[in-house]
């Protein structure tokens, strides 16, 4: 410190901080932690290496360690870990005495200590001392029998020491299997008997074991290795016998091992048969409880019907398709039905394909006779079903098929046709024409064609593809006049307004084969777009003007072309207001709209409104003007 004449100190003044900002880079203690232990600032050097060169020196340095684990002892007598490491010192200068004196120590405090009597009795089995090891583990079981890692690692030393007999009074003393009624235990026992070849014994251990646990608490695993020993000794029908024993006592879902393992035997000493036997028997019994849970779960019931064809015989088959189309739908919907209805359709062709195969490998007297009767057989099946179903309020037209399909390969066309005259009578639906028309076509009954036609027009006009498939019938015919008229007849209903029928017609009129043709097919597109003017679908009359260009880009002149190209409406993009069920507003949609050429020169009122919405537009950015003048300066002046 600078000092005064006087001798006096004087104290330096503090230099004053004129930038009192925060630093630009910040240093936060957590970042001086880790630089710290980065840096390794903190790490102590090892000790260094004692190097002890005599006796004394030795002395010294047990003295000072027993000192240490003394003295961990009597702070907390409780830490049994801190006798452990006492011990196991010990053991490893060879002080073998002191390292039991201080177990002997450490039982005194805890007794109850499992780790402790196994280190106790480890450090006398690696060191050879088997009496003292006897010793602990009798100790040791006497005083916590229910442990039993005593009795496994007891018995395991024993069994190493190839003391037999000593082993087996271990498991006599009835501690294990008794005291510890575990059927692993049993096990263990049975085991240790077959392993030494005393398989009397084993036996006898296992029957003990079967009667000591009864009917009552049985256990499919004691059932199995009871099993398995029987099969090592080449004793089949031993086996055989205790598995069908536990099947029939064990619940099902509790012995899903046990039927595993009896598979596998049967699959490696068994008969085919056999095996298939027990398979069967299995999911029959799990279909057989879903079925009875819930009778209308037709898909278990399809499960099981082919379960039951692939193994069993037809009679069984039967019986289980009857209990199956007994559940019929409670409900006269056709969505209950849907299911259901393909029991009757698996039923009538398994009793004419499955059951006449399986008939063909069997010794039949009468062949022939036996076929009658399976064709009578699904008749009846096909007849039941198409009595059973509500034809008032639906009915299903594959059946009505089906049952057609089948009379025809039964040569018995009379029957197929009354089938299908019965189903358009009782219930007309598109698929069934449709397939009528198609036996006819495939036999060649033109005629019969096309009154079926006609029905079908009569009853279901607005079905465009009828009227172009009854056209193009006529067509291939050859009879160009009615097909035409055909044509004429579907355009002029008034539910009929489609583009596809129109263009069915251009294309007839262009492939006659006249020399008309194209004027012919022009005039059928000039109709078609003047008769869909007022269709409210635009994009049907734009297909239909899209296949008139196509046309004339094919077969047209340049004026034709161009006229038909005038024709083409402009797609534009609109917004429309959407309201939900309630009523409320659910915001905005975009959509495409077209604009014809034609509609637009037809209605000059268009304009007119286009004309309307622009000056309204300009009357209201005026008024939005005129109310906020300042504004208007405002951005003038910017």
């Amino acid at each position: 410190m600078a000092s005064t004449a006087a001798g006096k100190q004087r104290i330096p003044k503090v230099a004053k901080v004129k930038n009192k900002a925060p630093a630009e880079v910040q240093i936060t203690a957590e970042q001086l932690l880790r630089e710290a232990k980065e840096r390794e600032l903190e790490l102590l050097p090892p000790p260094p290496q004692q190097k002890i060169t005599d006796v004394e020196e030795l002395n010294d340095y047990k003295l000072r360690k027993r000192k240490t684990f003394e003295d961990n002892i009597r702070k907390n007598r409780t830490v049994i870990s801190n006798w452990i490491k006492y011990a196991q010192w010990e053991e490893s200068l060879k002080e073998i005495q002191r390292a039991r004196s201080i177990y002997e120590r450490a039982l005194d405090v805890d007794y109850r200590n499992v780790t402790l009597w196994l280190k106790y009795a480890e450090m006398e089995m690696k060191n050879r001392q088997v009496n003292h090891a006897r010793n602990i583990w009798d100790r040791a079981i006497t005083t916590l029998p229910r442990v039993n890692q005593f009795w496994y690692k007891y018995t395991y030393m024993e069994e190493m020491l190839g003391n037999v007999a000593g082993s087996r009074q271990v498991f006599e003393r009835a501690a294990l299997v008794l005291v510890h009624p575990d059927v692993k235990n049993w096990i263990k026992y049975a085991r240790f008997e077959e392993k030494h070849s005393y398989f009397a014994h084993a036996r006898k251990v296992y029957e003990r074991a079967v009667e000591f646990f009864g009917e009552e608490h049985m256990d499919e695993h004691l059932y199995v290795a009871f099993a398995k020993f029987e099969e090592n000794q080449k004793e089949f029908e031993r086996v055989r016998v205790i598995y069908k024993y536990a099947l029939d006592r064990i619940p099902k879902q509790d012995a899903q091992n046990l039927f595993k393992n009896y598979t596998i035997f049967e699959k490696k000493f068994g008969d085919r048969r056999g095996i298939e036997d027990i398979i069967v028997s299995k999911r029959r019994f799990q279909y057989e409880e879903e079925v009875k849970a819930n009778p209308h779960n037709y898909d278990a019931w399809f499960d099981y019907l082919r379960l039951v064809e692939s193994d069993a015989d037809a009679e069984s088959v039967r019986e289980v398709y009857e209990r199956a189309i007994a559940n019929v739908p409670p409900i006269q919907e056709k969505r209950h039905w849907k299911r259901y209805i393909y029991l009757w359709i698996n039923y009538a062709l398994y009793e004419e394909l499955e059951a006449k195969a399986s008939a063909r490998h069997r010794a039949v007297p009468f062949p022939c006779t036996k076929e009658l009767l399976d064709a009578e057989r699904t008749r009846q099946v096909y007849q039941a079903c198409l009595e059973l179903l509500p034809h008032k309020k639906f009915t299903f037209a594959k059946m009505w098929l089906l049952y057609a399909q089948f009379e025809i390969r039964q040569k018995n066309l009379p029957l197929a046709r009354r089938a299908l005259g019965t189903s358009i009578g009782k219930c007309p639906k598109n698929k069934l024409f449709k397939g009528y028309i198609e036996l006819e076509l495939q036999l060649r009954e033109f005629d019969r064609c096309r009154k079926l036609y006609e029905k079908f027009l009569e009853f279901a006009p607005e079905n465009c593809t009828s009227w172009i498939k009854f056209a193009e019938l006529e067509t291939i015919l050859g009879d160009i006049d009615r097909a035409r008229a055909i044509y004429e007849l579907a355009i002029g209903q008034p539910r009929l307004d489609m583009p596809e029928v129109w263009i069915s017609l251009a294309q007839f009129e262009l492939s006659a084969g006249q020399d008309e043709r194209l004027p012919r097919c022009r005039q059928v597109y000039e109709e078609a777009n003047r008769a869909m003017r007022s269709c409210e679908e635009k994009e049907e009359r734009v297909m239909l003007l899209e296949a008139w260009r196509s046309f004339e880009e094919e077969f047209g002149t340049q004026a034709t072309k161009e006229r038909i190209d005038k024709l083409m409406p402009e797609k534009i993009k609109k917004r429309r207001k959407l309201q939900a069920e309630d009523g409320s507003d659910a915001g905005w949609e975009e959509y495409y709209d077209y604009i014809f050429p034609e509609d637009t020169a037809n209605q000059p009122n268009l304009k007119l409104l286009a004309m309307a919405k622009l000056w309204k537009k300009q009357q209201q950015e005026s008024e939005a003007a005129a109310v906020d003048p300042d504004k208007d300066i405002d951005e003038s002046q910017t």
